[in-house]
């Protein structure tokens, strides 16, 4: 029984980690050291490129509970920043150098894992997990393409904010389609002129995140970023995304003078994308400047806008909850941010859910498909199906897990609302850790 993982990442360190303990036997390969894409500089497995923290290690935060569930189900990953963070408040950072040199040793010394430097130009046969990343290689870009269609690859993430519906002031808001086609399908944000003028100015005179050199060759045909749309004239928006017409407001009868509009995001309702909102400002700026559209005044954003270099899959149409590749005959999943999860613990997520329902596979095993009340199961039922509207990249949010069913008023309710959401997730997860953990060789 062997398996082979393609990419030594969070992902595919994790995977091949979950794999070995359930005792299959794994070959791991990886083009480092010899060859580097231009974000890595290190030699180690499972480099951290962008930050040294790996956000809130609080309940009351989504990525918290979810490091907190891998923590739980037996994450390396998680063993291993735990055993080399450094002190950061609120937040899990780690000593990237001893994080990444941990992770290695680990592997390395695992006795159903080999490690083979390589670069695969070809999808290999057999039981595999391709967990390459958002820079994979041309080559190989090029071979998941033929197998997956031109289609469902993008090359390069341009996707607007994401709010979720109980942050819109519905008091400055209205639910319609333009000239009444669809049942109420949008909601919008109206702007009179003079906070139209406003907004316009702050968006054009706001901070641009800084340009990586990978990024500059991204050419973003079709998805302009809004303000650049803006500095085209005062009035182009309102030609464009902030168009009003067909969209009169109930309260007056009449038009607004611009109007955003928020387009529903996942099957359960919970989250709104700002239509033609694809941005290239800072995570601050947009905070603050969308901040100035009387409905967003509150508004969490769950996804800020980005226009970068990634690559990443159509995964609603092309992988199931397991991260496996359906309607395919070979036992080929994929792992990482190229299904679409954004963030490293949301990568090592998709990587120890992948390894473990291989290893299932292999083993004749049924699948383990944790339900959304989970984080993990939020984010693969995301990637593999929650999406309604162009599917774009996600961070682990509560917004797409499960409602409680309830409302939580008062001061703290938020607070209070997360933490229920991560006690329910943990009872369950304690109750049903013997199956997760089925098979693996420490339990």
């Amino acid at each position: 029984m062997e398996a082979l993982v393609i990419g030594a990442g969070l992902a595919g360190c994790e995977a091949a980690w979950q794999l070995a303990e359930r005792n299959i036997k794994v070959t791991l390969y990886d083009m480092k050291p010899s060859k580097k894409t231009p974000a890595h500089s290190y030699d180690g497995f499972a480099e951290l490129v962008c930050s040294n923290s790996l956000r809130s290690d609080r309940l009351e935060n989504a990525v918290g509970l979810l490091k907190e569930e891998l923590r739980l189900c037996g994450s390396l990953i998680m063993e291993c920043a735990d055993k080399t963070k450094v002190p950061a408040g609120g937040a899990l950072a780690v000593d990237r150098t001893k994080f990444s040199d941990l992770v290695t040793e680990k592997i390395k010394n695992h006795p159903n894992i080999t490690f083979t430097e390589k670069e695969f130009t070809k999808i290999p046969e057999g039981n595999v997990i391709i967990a390459t990343g958002p820079l994979t290689t041309p080559e190989l870009f090029e071979e998941i393409t033929k197998l997956t269609g031109k289609d469902n690859l993008y090359f390069f993430d341009a996707a607007a904010p994401i709010v979720t519906l109980e942050s819109v002031d519905m008091k400055n808001a209205y639910r319609a389609s333009r000239y009444g086609k669809g049942e109420d399908d949008y909601i919008n944000a109206p702007l009179t002129k003079e906070e139209y003028t406003e907004f316009y100015k702050e968006l054009i005179d706001a901070e641009l995140a800084p340009m990586k050199d990978i990024d500059s060759q991204v050419v973003f045909e079709g998805c302009m970023p809004v303000e650049t749309m803006a500095k085209r004239g005062e009035e182009t928006l309102l030609y464009g995304p902030l168009k009003p017409v067909g969209l009169p407001d109930p309260k007056t009868g009449k038009e607004p003078y611009a109007v955003v509009q928020l387009r529903q995001d996942n099957a359960e309702g919970t989250l709104y994308n700002m239509v033609g909102f694809q941005t290239h400002l800072k995570w601050g700026e947009q905070k603050r400047v969308f901040g100035l559209i009387p409905a967003l005044k509150n508004a969490e954003i769950v996804r800020y806008g980005v226009m970068h270099r990634n690559t990443y899959m159509n995964s609603p149409y092309l992988l199931d909850a397991r991260y496996r590749l359906k309607n395919s005959n070979q036992k080929l999943y994929f792992a990482g941010q190229m299904t679409g999860v954004e963030g490293y613990i949301e990568s090592a997520s998709s990587g120890f859910l992948a390894g473990i329902n291989l290893a299932r596979e292999i083993l004749n095993k049924p699948p383990l498909i944790l339900p959304d009340i989970t984080a993990l199961g939020g984010l693969s039922a995301y990637i593999s199906g929650g999406a309604v509207s162009k599917f774009v990249p996600m961070n682990i949010t509560f917004g797409i897990m499960k409602p409680l069913g309830m409302k939580i008023k008062g001061k703290g309710a938020k607070a209070e609302k997360n933490r229920l959401i991560s006690q329910r997730s943990l009872e369950y997860l304690k109750e049903n850790l013997e199956e997760i953990k089925d098979g693996n060789r420490n339990n």
